[in-house]
């Protein structure tokens, strides 16, 4: 997670020598559904104090936020995964250069109904489960029922980020339910007792039940220092180096009250 954090250090100062004045008009965020709860509570927030401005948001996942930047058609690219080298190079080519700033930490949660009786799960036995070899939670300590795992369709970060750190690149199986956000996931497993799934920190609520990995608990402050093994960065990416509302409106998530609306969002702020 070192490098990451030069990313931000080096975003957080260039934005004191750069920082400038908004303008009105609009800003386009497109991406990741994880941050998604982040950019609409900032974005809410800017406009009210800034009524000249006027910010529209969707999802759609981490690939198609970057590819809106690639394509020059976002301002700014929700996304809960670094940029590939190949998509800096297509922007690159298209006339775009991204820049990232992280905006938040989040920890991936493995989670279940809440009737399920397990409570702990390794990164070894959630690759086995997903790639099928485990197949009954009896195996893991829970009760005789099939497991139905649930993922996340490819163009999520989520999904990728999964897959490097608890998948190892080994690949999930053809079984596994695909859902396209954290939202459909929580859906998916509160309304199903045999299910797991995984989410953003953010979205953890009563309806489902989080789980340890390898015997830690997924917290804010467990993500923070990297000791949860599916911790991760959130970044906001734009096309070329900000400025005017833009560059405005990512001063304001990265001020001490944008970093508190990541609090209260339930994420992990970077202070």
């Amino acid at each position: 997670m070192k490098r990451f954090g030069v990313f931000f250090a080096v975003s957080a100062l260039l934005f004191g020598m750069f920082a400038g004045s908004a303008m009105a008009g609009q800003i386009q965020v497109n991406g990741s559904t994880t941050v998604l709860p982040i950019a609409q509570a900032a974005a809410e927030a800017y406009m009210e104090a800034h009524p000249d401005v006027n910010i529209s948001i969707s999802g759609g996942g981490s690939g198609n936020g970057i590819k809106a930047i690639i394509d020059g058609t976002t301002d700014i690219a929700n996304a809960s995964r670094f940029i590939k080298q190949s998509e800096v190079e297509a922007a690159v080519k298209n006339g775009s250069y991204p820049v990232p700033f992280a905006v938040a930490v989040d920890a991936i949660i493995p989670v279940v109904h809440p009737s399920n009786p397990v409570k702990d799960l390794s990164i070894d036995q959630l690759r086995d489960i997903y790639m099928g070899k485990i197949t009954n939670w009896k195996e893991v300590g829970g009760p005789d029922k099939k497991i139905a795992a649930v993922t996340r369709d490819t163009s999520s970060g989520t999904f990728e980020v999964w897959e490097e750190k608890v998948m190892n690149k080994e690949k999930i199986m053809p079984a596994a339910q695909v859902v396209a956000s954290n939202g459909a996931m929580v859906q998916s497993v509160a309304g199903n007792p045999a299910a797991v799934g995984y989410i953003g920190i953010g979205y953890l609520d009563k309806s489902t039940k989080a789980l340890l990995v390898n015997g830690i608990e997924g917290t804010s402050k467990n993500a923070l220092n990297g000791s949860f093994p599916v911790s991760r960065y959130l970044y906001m990416f734009t096309k070329g180096w900000p400025t005017g509302e833009v560059m405005d409106f990512m001063n304001f998530i990265l001020s001490d009250a944008g970093q508190k609306i990541v609090a209260e969002s339930g994420f992990v702020s970077l202070r």
